[in-house]
């Protein structure tokens, strides 16, 4: 499978929707993106850590497909690399269509393994009213779709700018498709 290339990376070290883009961010293993408030081993979104403090953190590092903004754009909506909180911004890469397992190599040494979808939260339409509506929605066989970016853990860390290549490993074996993590 062919890759993308990184458009935008973007970090957070306080709780807020939008995430600054950054020069350059660090991926570290285990952890996920130093210095932002969703790094750790145990899950640190807010109402998964109300459920459960000690869960394992699948959603260290989000990454979002620049696509989406095209098609929301589209729709009315201006939405740029970083404002629904995605650390990892990419093109020309289809992020939904990954299996769980997929190995992301990022720039030179990160490589992030694909754990799922992202649950999009009522925060999107705070941020654009209706915006919600356009990343989930229902395929043709009346299936939910989730379009807000995918979920991984880092395996190895290291730098990702902007511009840097993106290289899909698949997984062996049968492909399990994207559920939300």
């Amino acid at each position: 499978m062919s890759g993308g290339s990184v458009a935008a990376v973007s970090s957070n070290g306080t709780y807020s929707f939008t995430k600054p883009n950054r020069d350059s961010i660090t991926l570290l293993e285990g952890l996920g993106v130093e210095g932002d408030v969703h790094a750790g081993v145990t899950v640190k979104h807010r109402s998964r850590v109300a459920r459960d403090p000690s869960q394992p953190n699948l959603r260290q590092v989000h990454l979002m497909h620049e696509e989406l903004f095209d098609e929301v754009r589209e729709a009315g909506f201006e939405v740029a690399a970083g404002q629904l909180g995605e650390n990892v911004t990419t093109r020309g890469l289809d992020l939904l269509g990954l299996p769980v397992g997929t190995l992301l190599r990022l720039g030179e040494e990160a490589v992030v393994e694909v754990t799922g979808l992202r649950n999009p939260c009522l925060q999107i339409d705070t941020f654009r009213s209706g915006l919600l509506k356009q990343v989930v929605g229902r395929d043709a066989d009346g299936s939910v779709r989730h379009r807000a970016g995918i979920m991984g853990v880092v395996v190895s860390g290291g730098v990702v700018r902007p511009g840097d290549p993106v290289e899909v490993e698949l997984p062996e074996g049968p492909h399990r498709p994207l559920e939300i993590v």
